[in-house]
Order: structure tokens, then sequence, then C-alpha cells
């Protein structure tokens, strides 16, 4: 069936969807939702399946992303409704609404972030571990401690008076300071004094000693204060600490977005403050002051009995206990290069071929790079980066490429979220070396993941290309699962050639082969793809839906996923993050099952598949990957690519491994209600449990097995019951 008819039949069902029901009760709010999946990340901190370093970590991560996200979208909603903007969400709630909604949960949040340390605090004491616990500083102990606060701390603070003579100094984001009440012995005189600890000090001094024990820097400047104040009686103290909006915005008129961010850096340094914490004993004058300078007019103000800022508890987790930690996982370096010498051209050639990070080397990654730029044959290199890390090999590559004289452009990304400085700094090292590097659009991230080589060979050129899933960074690439995929597909080549003149020269593509670019046409590939499926259930054929995402907010992409569950087909998404759909509504998603999974690794590739009149999995079936999530700054205000996977083996693996494995998981995965609230997968006793982590850190890919598959398989996955149990199904069956 055509995509004109699939649509039309799609318009037909659309009648029949219930579109009476209010916004609240067709959407789950964003914000909300992430705060949910937030919840669950912290909830693996209680996981007593996991290492107890392993849980602490989760403590920290759900910390660090609390963080960001009142630095980023509460500090919007806040701006809003400082603006007078009423801009309504997709569940239909103001800014002033969502932001009293948000505050309580964050609150909530906060509260659990603590009972949980508390509880993890005792569970490693119990393995000589002790956090900021007074009760293990002995005489000795406390010795050590003064003597390092004397020599490392003391000389790198900066006491302030506050008082007419010396303005209430500039606290940074995420800045931590303390406040002293300070009295003159000879004469009585008051003063308060602001100690800001400086970024460069580690949050935690372990006492050296078999027994691990950790003191926090604001507990030893506490204990040795009087050592900064002599002649001074401290009459009580306050720890606090400071998070400011952290978003830039970029102006359509500015003329040198270089300029433009530099000067936004430093801007976004001194943003207006979002969250004032304080612990709940602070001294009662100190706090007026800092109420009274802070400029708290958009803020939250928390108070804690327990620790400010859980982010640096990520520090105790280098404590060399190796019991306490997962086991430590090595990569695999597919065999199917390895059989070609390492030659990643002669491995792609032969046949597409595709790598499942971190399971597989993101060295392959960087070899292709590298073996690009020595490569006496390859006359040309063109790349996307949108984070590489502060220590990329790709970069290094690229600029190796430029200096051996091969045409090298780069397409580097300010606009990427906390990178923009490094960012800044790869863009100008690349261009020292003689790369030619864009910076893209003003109003659009490039956020597509690409790489294209172009190689003279016997017979003309050959393009070679990467298409990723997640980013060029070799640190999240160990722990993020991504797909790299790699091809010398010629017509894939000639649309890459079309998305990086796009990109740098602004030359829209009236047409491609086989690559599907947002935000020109990602959205109606999908649209249409989903037209089809809803087409084949009218016509009595299976039809079916398999996708797997980080998030999916965008409200007609819903909408179409609501009209194809009414039209009776089957839907079942893998959304580790925000998910505004509501599943499992009678007349609107009864078809649509929603889980998240949360575990070792973070799960962040992006796949879609249809049935194309089949049951999932199917040899016959549509799949993609892709750059994008389904949102609507992914699909309208984003450089994306969708990639179709026709290669039966790497088809086998997307499909089959990849995306079937998601779907079975059952130790690490969440389904989503249609109150909005996500429960545990419970395993079923007559039901083998299955980890998908384990499951891929124990086999090999298809396609990266070369010959090898010849003389062992992988193990099968089979799908249990023809699509995954919903929330409240009771298994039944095997595996």
């Amino acid at each position: 069936m055509d995509a004109m008819t699939a649509s039309d039949a799609a318009n037909d069902v659309a009648e029949s969807v219930d579109e009476s029901l209010a916004p609240a009760d067709r959407y789950f709010n964003r914000e909300l939702s992430w705060l949910s999946f937030n919840e669950r990340v912290l909830a693996e901190a209680t996981n007593a399946n996991y290492p107890l370093l392993e849980r602490l970590r989760f403590l920290s991560i759900s910390g660090s992303n609390l963080d960001e996200f009142l630095m980023i979208r509460v500090a919007g909603l806040a701006g809003q409704v400082q603006r007078g903007i009423s801009n309504m969400s997709i569940d239909g709630r103001t800014p002033s609404q969502q932001l009293a909604a948000v505050r309580e949960r964050v609150e909530e949040l906060e509260e659990k972030q603590q009972v949980i340390l508390a509880e993890l605090n005792g569970l490693l004491a119990g393995e000589q571990i002790h956090i900021a616990n007074e009760d293990y500083i002995d005489s000795e102990a406390h010795k050590w401690l003064k003597a390092y606060f004397k020599d490392h701390i003391l000389p790198v603070l900066t006491p302030q008076a506050i008082d007419p003579a010396h303005p209430f100094p500039f606290v940074a984001n995420e800045g931590i300071g303390l406040l002293f009440n300070l009295v003159r012995k000879d004469t009585g005189a008051q003063l308060i004094e602001m100690v800001l600890i400086p970024n460069a000090i580690p949050r935690f001094v372990r006492i050296p000693g078999e027994t691990a024990i950790y003191v926090s820097i604001e507990s030893v400047i506490r204990r040795f204060a009087k050592k900064m104040f002599p002649g001074f009686k401290i009459q009580g103290d306050g720890l606090f600490r400071v998070l400011r909006d952290s978003d830039i915005e970029v102006e359509e008129e500015a003329e040198d977005l270089v300029r433009y961010f530099r000067t936004a850096i430093q801007r976004r340094r001194r943003g207006g403050v979002i969250l004032l914490e304080l612990d709940d004993d602070f001294d009662p004058e100190c706090e007026q002051l800092l109420l009274d300078n802070l400029g708290l007019e958009n803020a939250m103000i928390a108070r804690s009995s327990g620790m400010l800022g859980i982010t640096g508890l990520d520090l105790l987790t280098e404590e060399d206990r190796p019991d306490l930690k997962f086991t430590p996982y090595t990569p695999r370096y597919p065999e199917r290069v390895m059989e070609h010498d390492g030659d990643c051209f002669a491995a792609i050639r032969e046949k597409d071929l595709i790598i499942h990070h971190p399971y597989e080397s993101f060295e392959v990654v960087v070899d292709f790079i590298r073996q690009a730029a020595a490569d006496p044959a390859v006359i040309s290199i063109k790349q996307t980066l949108y984070r590489a890390g502060n220590q990329s090999p790709v970069v290094a590559a690229l600029i190796a490429a430029a200096e051996e004289g091969k045409s090298v452009t780069a397409v580097v990304e300010l606009k990427a979220r906390f990178d923009e400085e490094q960012n800044l700094h790869w863009a100008s090292e690349l261009e020292r070396a003689g790369v030619q590097v864009i910076y893209g659009f003003v109003d659009w991230k490039t956020h597509a993941k690409v790489s294209m080589v172009v190689r003279r060979e016997e017979g003309g050129y050959r393009t070679y290309c990467h298409f990723g899933t997640g980013n060029y960074h070799p640190v999240t690439a160990k722990v993020y699962t991504d797909l790299s995929f790699f091809t010398a597909d010629p017509a894939l080549g000639r649309d890459a050639a079309k998305l990086f003149n796009f990109v740098t020269g602004y030359v829209e593509p009236r047409s491609t082969e086989k690559l599907t670019i947002s935000p020109i046409g990602l959205r109606n590939k999908i649209y249409d793809s989903i037209a089809i499926e809803i087409a084949n259930a009218a016509e009595g054929k299976p039809a079916a839906i398999w996708a797997k995402m980080n998030a999916l907010t965008d409200g007609p992409m819903i909408d179409r996923l609501y009209e194809a569950s009414n039209a009776g087909v089957e839907i079942t998404l893998v959304i580790r993050g925000i998910c505004c759909l509501r599943p499992g509504v009678a007349g609107l998603s009864e078809n649509i099952t929603v889980k998240s999974v949360i575990g070792r690794f973070l799960e962040h590739g992006r796949i879609w598949a249809f049935g194309n009149g089949e049951s999932l999995p199917s040899d016959r079936a549509k799949v993609y990957i892709s750059s994008a999530d389904a949102m609507s700054r992914n699909l309208d205000r984003r450089v994306e690519t969708l990639v179709p996977i026709t290669n039966a083996t790497v088809h086998d693996q997307v499909l089959e491994q990849v995306l079937l494995a998601n779907l079975l998981d059952t130790e690490q995965s969440w389904l989503l209600d249609s109150d909005g609230q996500y429960q545990r997968v419970i395993e079923d006793e007559d039901v083998t449990p299955f980890n998908l982590h384990s499951y891929f850190m124990q086999n090999p890919s298809l396609s990266g097995r070369g010959a090898a598959l010849t003389s062992g398989n992988v193990p099968e996955l089979t799908l249990r019951r023809g699509r995954i149990d919903r929330a409240g199904d009771a298994p039944d069956g095997g595996q």
C-alpha cells in the first residue's frame, strides 16, 4: 500500500479516537514525567542486587540529574512565570501550575535522597567505609585532619567579611559556602564572615588507613574554623549551596556564534538563583543576611539535615573496593574487523556492519577515523561533532588528517548544553590544524552523528559512512548503549553528502534515496510508516510497531500512535526517560505498552521497527536507527538522521537482538500504567529472569562475528506471547 493510501486510512481511524478527553487525560506532564524517571534512577540506589558502591553511584547520579533539571527546566518555568508567559503544557497546565507541582515533587525527591543516603551509610559502615561520621574520628585522625587543613585547605580559603566596606560576594553556580557569626573577643563587636569553598578542593577528604573514613570538606572547615578567625568567638554558622539558571538561549540576530557563546557562557555563570539549599541548623542572623543578598525572587529554598549536593558522593565510588563494584567489563573488538587484519574499510566494503556499544569497543569508531587519516587513498573526511569529551581521539584523528593534507570538514555544534566551552576549544584546535570548521545553523542544533570518508579506489571513488545513535565521546561510549552503523552503500553515501551540504551551505536536499533527515522529512517518514500499519490493520493483516528511544513528548506524534492503537496496531515502546503518552486508556491507547529500562548501562539508542504486514519480529519488518528522540525539538528544530537497516544480518541484530532483548528484560524494567505510575516488572517463578545487559556482555553481536557465526550461533531470543506483558498481566509461558 502506498503512503497516500495509508495516510487516508489513518485519517479515517483518527475520527474514531476519543478526542473528548481533556489534555490531562490524554497526556502526562513532561516535567513530572522527567521527575518520575529520576525517581527510577534513585530507586536503583536501593537495589539490593547491586554492589554497595554502585548503589552510591546511582544516588550521586540522581543528584546530578536533579541539579541539571533545576538549572534548565525549572529555571525555564520560573522565567516564564516572571515574564507573564502563559503557554500551556501538553497536559494543559500553565507555567505557574507546573512550577508549583514540580517544586512539590522536587522536595519529596530530595527527602528520599537523604533517607537513602542514611541507609547506605549504615550498610557501608558494615564494610568499613564511613561517610562524614564524626564518631570514627579519633585523636590520631583529628591530628591528621588538622595538618591537612593547615597545609592543603587553609591556603586556598578566602574568608570575607560582610559589611559596608566588603560587599556581598558573588556565589557561583553549584557553589557551596559557609557563613560564620563571629564576636570579637576584645571588643564584643559582631562580624559575619563568608567562606566560599573553591571547586578545586575535593568534596571529601579520606583519612589514611585501612578503614575508609571520608570527611566532607565543609566538616573539616567547621572543625578547624578557629584557625581562620583568631581573636573571635564563633557564635554560629551555616552551610549553603546555590544553583543558578544555566540555560543559554540563542538569539536569532546573533552575528557571530563563537563570540556570542563565549559571552553567553560567562552570563550563564551569573544566572539567577533557582535553588538555595541550607542546612537545618543555620545561624538565624547569617541566614537572614543570605536571604537578603542572594536575590531569591524565583528561587526554591530547601532545608536539610543531611548532605547538601549529593552529586559529590561520586568521589567515594573511586574507593579501591572491587568487591563493592560491578565486575569490570572489557568491550569486545568485532571479529569481523579482525578477520580483515584490523582494516575497517575492508570489513565495511565486504558488507554493512553495526557496533553495539558499550559491549563492543568504541575503538572501532576511532580506528575508522584514524585509518582514514593515515590512508593515502582517502581524500576527504566530513564529521559532525556534538559531544566529543575533553580527551577526544576523534578530534585528534581529524587534526592528523588535516596535517596529512586531506580535505577535512568538521561540523561542531556550539549549542550542545554544558559542552559549549569544550566545543569552542575543539573548534579552535581544529581550525588551527587546517580543518574547515562549520558551526551549522543559528536556530537549529546539528544533532546527527555522521562521519563520511571518501576514498580513491580501483574504478573510482567510494564513500564510507558511519551513522550513530550516540555521540563521538570515548567516555560515555563505555556507559551508554548505542549503535554505530558502518556502510559503503553508495546511496547512503550520496545522501550523507547532501546532509553535509545542507548543514555547511544551507543547500536543502530536494530528495534523498535512503536517508531521512530532520527537520525536512523525518517526522513525515515516521507518520507514513505508522499510517501503513494502520492500513494493514484495517485490511486484517498483522500490524505492529516497536520503538526504543529516550523520550516521547511530541503531541502530534503521540496522537498518531493513539490512532494506530485505536486501529488495532499492537505497539510496544521502550522509553527510558520522559513519556507524555498515556498507555492503556480505553478508546485511546489500549494497545500500547510502555516500559523503561534502568540498569548498569544507560539505554541511549533510538530504534523504530514496523511490522510491514507481518507480526514482529520478522525479516520483512522495516527497521530504522536514529539520532532523534520523538520530541518536537528533534523533529522540528534539529538536524537528525533516520537510517534504514536493510542488510539481513544487521537487520536481525537490531530487531531480534537489541530491540527484542529490551522487550524481554525482566530484571531492570519498569512498566508505565495509565495513571502515570511506574511499577517494576515482577518476575514470575515460572519464567526465567532475563537481564538484557548481562545477555549482551556475555554474547557477541551477529554482524560483528564474521566467519565465527558458522562455528557457534548467538543464543536466540524468543518473544513471549508475541508481545511483552503489560502491567497487571500474568506471565503465561517460558522464554
